[in-house]
């Protein structure tokens, strides 16, 4: 049965309104596909399906569409055996771009001058072999990334912490805010507002869409460091910068971990120039040329 994108954005809402959480809607979703969840928007009473339409046609009008996990046009690589963290997809901008390859990155939000620059460089590095940044919409290093894969030319992916309702072109992006190398997606209802488990939950999209996970400064605890530590339990590349004795807390750990280590912008090249496969597991099998 197909179903309209304006269809799909009410069954959406609907889920979100009756099933409340990622994991009943992943299950509603395995079990009865979105015809599942039309029948959940049908069975809304008439103010709260009201709601439902209204909302939906303001999503429309900002051009913000929605992929479900049992539809064809879902990303492959987020599909998985378990539960899906993502089992609603919306999104603004090209949508090819979470079909194509991307590397994910993050870093700290006070991410130090030197980490910059080299979150700088790995964005540039990434852009040049026509792949996507894949990173979150933080201050620090996902800027840093973003910013210079949109100057070079490149394309990028957003992975927001929080619903559309929250989401503004921010200033530092408007002069390169590109629609058509962009794509802004979101795991989470609309109204949403930014939380602490809702940045961790969004972390596995970011390393879950890219080919590998580039970690350029983590702190000794935190988001970064709970990206990358997921990354590796998921069996995704992860490349940790090595700066030396400058090397952050957290990436020491990663490193430790199995995270594979990267000491220069041509080292990280060789191995974008190979394509890691997103379903290495053994760290160290990274082609380097």
């Amino acid at each position: 049965m197909s179903f309209s994108q304006i269809e799909r954005l009410r069954f959406s809402l609907a889920a979100f309104a009756a099933l409340g959480t990622p994991a009943k809607i992943d299950g509603r979703l395995r079990e009865s596909g979105v015809k599942g969840l039309s029948d959940l928007y049908h069975a809304l009473q008439p103010g709260e399906r009201k709601e439902v339409d209204d909302k939906a046609e303001t999503l429309a009008s900002r051009k913000i569409h929605v992929t479900l996990r049992s539809e064809d046009d879902y990303p492959e690589s987020l599909l998985s055996k378990g539960r899906s963290s993502a089992p609603i997809l919306y999104y603004w901008g090209n949508f090819s771009l979470l079909h194509s390859d991307g590397i994910g990155m993050c870093g700290s939000r006070s991410a130090s001058t030197l980490g910059l620059k080299a979150a700088e460089e790995c964005g540039i590095e990434v852009s040049a072999r026509q792949m996507s940044v894949i990173s979150g919409y933080a201050k620090g290093v996902d800027t840093a990334t973003h910013l210079a894969a949109l100057r070079s030319g490149g394309s990028t992916v957003v992975v927001l912490a929080e619903g559309f309702d929250h989401f503004r072109v921010k200033k530092d992006y408007r002069e390169v805010f590109d629609p058509t190398k962009v794509v802004v997606v979101s795991q989470f209802s609309p109204s949403q507002p930014w939380l602490a488990y809702a940045a961790m939950a969004r972390n596995k999209v970011i390393f879950g869409l890219g080919r590998a996970l580039v970690v350029v400064e983590a702190g000794e605890k935190g988001g970064t460091l709970a990206a990358g530590e997921g990354a590796l339990r998921m069996g995704r590349p992860v490349l940790v910068l090595n700066f030396g004795s400058d090397t952050p807390p957290g990436n020491k750990i990663l490193l430790s971990n199995g995270g594979f280590p990267i000491t220069s912008r041509e080292q990280l090249g060789e191995i974008l120039d190979r394509r890691p496969s997103p379903n290495k597991v053994t760290q160290p099998e990274l082609p380097l040329g």
